[in-house]
């Protein structure tokens, strides 16, 4: 689940900009589409920019927000009419129309997120290593230690151990998970994040397996140690 920024002057919700954002599971926050909002912008994964209705004032925005340096990804939201008017120069990442459907969009955010990344890792080879707790996970080979044993995982298995791992505590559910880590357009149930869970767990060993926490009627956590699983559990009795 990313954390999107909507700047747009519209009076309505994000559905009325962009309806398939209503319809994914990402944390969207809204702010008029003004540079006074550039000065206290808060941190996101990735910024949309509201084009629709004024082109001159989205070209002067991007700009001014590639100037602020604001860290992030941005994309262009606009009509097909107002499609052939954007030019590379305006410095967004990306443009998609506002009648993209669900699955388009969270496509279009995961890869423009992903690219920065990537570019990140580039710049910085280290940075694409995850360290928590017991765990170290390596972006680039794709591969993952505890306490400095490899773990032999599948691609999937690797995702969802890395997801957890980069928000340590934090609890997702069944379907975040399985939006996150298959994607929106994935028609498989939810049932599939407990078989790799428990895959994962298996392959962790009896010693760490508790590292990957269950929180009861809700989802599952990263633990930092095992003991924080057992801790929860008897705070949740």
């Amino acid at each position: 689940m990313a954390r999107l920024l909507l700047l747009t002057n519209s009076a309505g919700a994000s559905a009325e900009v962009l309806p398939a954002l209503s319809l994914l599971q990402h944390n969207v926050k809204i702010l008029p589409a003004v540079a006074s909002v550039l000065v206290d912008i808060p941190e996101v994964d990735l910024l949309f920019v509201d084009a629709r209705r004024d082109l001159s004032a989205a070209k002067s925005l991007t700009k001014l927000i590639n100037t602020t340096g604001v860290g992030c990804p941005m994309i262009l939201i606009t009509t097909e009419g107002g499609l052939s008017a954007t030019s590379a120069d305006w410095g967004f990442d990306d443009v998609i129309l506002d009648s993209a459907g669900p699955a388009e969009v969270d496509a279009r955010i995961r890869v423009a997120i992903g690219k920065l990344q990537a570019l990140r890792i580039q710049a910085d080879p280290t940075s694409g290593e995850i360290k928590s707790g017991d765990v170290i996970i390596d972006e680039k080979s794709y591969t993952a230690k505890i306490k400095g044993r490899a773990l032999d995982l599948t691609y999937k298995e690797f995702e969802l151990l890395k997801y957890l791992a980069q928000h340590p505590g934090r609890v997702f559910t069944r379907s975040q998970l399985l939006q996150e880590i298959w994607g929106y357009d994935y028609f498989g149930g939810t049932r599939t994040v407990d078989v790799h869970i428990r895959r994962l767990r298996s392959k962790l060993g009896s010693e760490f397996e508790a590292i990957i926490g269950t929180v009861r009627n809700v989802g599952y956590r990263f633990n930092l140690s095992p003991k924080d699983n057992q801790l929860a559990d008897l705070a949740n009795d």
